[in-house]
């Protein structure tokens, strides 16, 4: 089973391509889509790794991919930029999820 990377940055294409990772450079949605229908083609195609700037331009397709299939596992990284999640997102989750504050 491989992964298979779907950025619109170059640091990190280059970075997973030096990990052994196959991947896709993508600027526009659809550019996204085209990349992601190559993976999900692929069958040896376990892991779809997105950056966090193609997810923001193709989210419900990839919402929709993380739901419904069962291969590929959709994964969402941030980029060589760094993440735009808030930084107390993990803690925001936990307490919605739970109830209590921490």
């Amino acid at each position: 089973m491989r992964c298979f990377c779907i950025t619109d940055d170059a640091d990190v294409l280059a970075g997973m391509r030096l990990a052994g990772i196959e991947g896709a450079r993508a600027a526009t949605k659809k550019e996204v889509d085209s990349a992601i229908d190559r993976a999900c083609a692929d069958a040896g195609v376990a892991i779809l790794i997105v950056t966090e700037g193609c997810y923001a331009l193709s989210r419900e397709r990839l919402d929709e991919l993380k739901l419904s299939a069962g291969r590929p596992l959709v994964n969402i990284v941030a980029d060589s930029r760094g993440s735009v999640r808030a930084r107390d997102y993990i803690t925001r989750l936990i307490n919605e999820a739970i109830g209590i504050k921490l």
